[in-house]
Formats: C-alpha cells, sequence, structure tokens
C-alpha cells in the first residue's frame, strides 16, 4: 500500500505540476493545502480510519513530489544538493523527536505531539526519496528501471535483516519507510515518461488512473479487515481511560 501511494504520489504531482502545466511552485502550494487539511482531519480522530490515513499518506508523496522538484529544478539545488537539504531536515526532525521524549516506535505513539512528529518525518522522509529516485534515475546513470532494482534490492535486504539480525525493528520499519518513498518515484517516472526516455510511455494520467484503483481496492480490502475484527486490532481492548490513538497507532502500523 505504502508503495502504491508513494508512486501515485510521484504520477500525481507530474500530472498536476508538467501534465496540466500548473508548475512545481503553484502544485506544490496546492498540494501542501490539501496535505495540511487532512492532517487536521486525522490528527483530530479518535480512531484508525484507513482512507483518512492513506489520504494524508498520499498527501505527503503528492506534496513530496512537487516539493523536490521545485527545489532541483525550479530553484537550482540539483538533486544531490537537494536530497542533503533534505537529509538534513529528516536527520533534523529525528533529533527533536528524540529530544522530545516521545517514542520512535510507531506503535507506541499515543500523544497529539508525537503523532505531529511521525507526519512531519513522513512528509520531509518522502520528498527526500523524490529527490534520492531522481538522482538514481538521472544523475546516476542507472534509469528508471535501474533504479527501481537498486532500490527494491535494498528493502529485499531490509526485510531479510528483519528476520536475520538483531537490528532494531523500529529502525528498520523506517529504513523501509523512506526507502519506498525513491521506489515510488523511479517506478512512477517508469511507467509515465515516454521510451525515448527510458520510460513505459503510459503517461502521468493512465499510470495514476491504474495506481489510484490499485491503491482504493487496498483501502477497501483493509476497512473490510478492520470491519471484521472490530475497532480494537487483535482482539486487544484498550482500558477505558486510554486514548484511543494508541490503539489507532497500533493498528495502523499493522498497514505495514
Amino acid at each position: 500500500m505504502k508503495i502504491a501511494a508513494t508512486t501515485l504520489g510521484e504520477t500525481g504531482g507530474d500530472l498536476l505540476a508538467q501534465t496540466m502545466n500548473v508548475g512545481y511552485l503553484v502544485s506544490s502550494l496546492i498540494l501542501i493545502g490539501a496535505f495540511l487539511v487532512s492532517l487536521v482531519i486525522q490528527l483530530r480522530a479518535r480512531a484508525f480510519h484507513p482512507a483518512l490515513y492513506w489520504t494524508v499518506i498520499l498527501s505527503t508523496s503528492t506534496a513530496g513530489t512537487t516539493i523536490s522538484d521545485f527545489m532541483n529544478r525550479t530553484a537550482g539545488l540539483g538533486y544531490a544538493k537537494g536530497a542533503l537539504v533534505l537529509i538534513t531536515g529528516l536527520s533534523a526532525v529525528f533529533a527533536v523527536w528524540k529530544l522530545s521524549g516521545h517514542s520512535f516506535d510507531v506503535v507506541r505513539i499515543s500523544t497529539f505531539g508525537g503523532e505531529l512528529l511521525y507526519w512531519t518525518a513522513i512528509l520531509f522522509s518522502n520528498t527526500l526519496g523524490t529527490s534520492l529516485g531522481d538522482f538514481l534515475a538521472d544523475d546516476s546513470g542507472l534509469g528508471y528501471s535501474g533504479g527501481a532494482l537498486l532500490i527494491g534490492g535494498v528493502l529485499l535486504l531490509t526485510l531479510v535483516a528483519k528476520y536475520a539480525t538483531a537490528i532494531p525493528n523500529t529502525l528498520l520499519f523506517w529504513l523501509a519507510f523512506v526507502l519506498t518513498r525513491p521506489l515510488g518515484a523511479t517506478v512512477g517516472d517508469f511507467f509515465s515518461k515516454p521510451t525515448t526516455k527510458g520510460g513505459l510511455g503510459y503517461g502521468t494520467i493512465g499510470s495514476s488512473l491504474v495506481l489510484a484503483a490499485v491503491l482504493a481496492a487496498l483501502i477497501a480490502r483493509t476497512v473490510w479487515q478492520q470491519r471484521g475484527r472490530g475497532a480494537v486490532p487483535h482482539g486487544q481492548q484498550p482500558e477505558p481511560e486510554q486514548d484511543n490513538r494508541s490503539t489507532r497507532s497500533s493498528d495502523r502500523v499493522n498497514r505495514f
């Protein structure tokens, strides 16, 4: 679901900025506005709603696409410098998160401040992922398919590390979470870019429609599963005084 959302974020952001010729700056402002609206609704929600949660994920991905492109192309930073700036920003978010005392374990996020840091980190990671994906596809010479295969291989190693090493799951989660974005960037461009540029030539509209249908089907499946087991994940019953944010967060991480 995360890969589908990040890939759709790439094609959707390009659809608005390039195909519809809105431009990176205006597109970024529009998509940041959509992100803030969906985020406010998410932060006020007292239970896990799959459609709402994935709407926020998708909004961070589409906004991240246009923000990254604006930084790297319009502002002229380039992919490498843009990625470095965003790595610094993401590191700063994690440093503030660490100093705040909130848990990095997404299962344990149960406060407003912790969830706000969580979504800020996601926005930075999705923006960073676009720069990394574009760097691999364009500057490194790997191309869209080569970049996707490289990131896919690293994700596979992350999965192996979960079962074969003692590396903390929280660290592996965030590593995988960040890596899904450059994977989505390279795969999205691979589907949408013309064949003369190394893509499959499906365009931003066709690619976005297919990816939106896939993500919608997966969200519908999640809603069906949630209704089948009730509001509390895996039969766990929260204490009456417990903020349902912890229940929502526990259920949320299981979507990955």
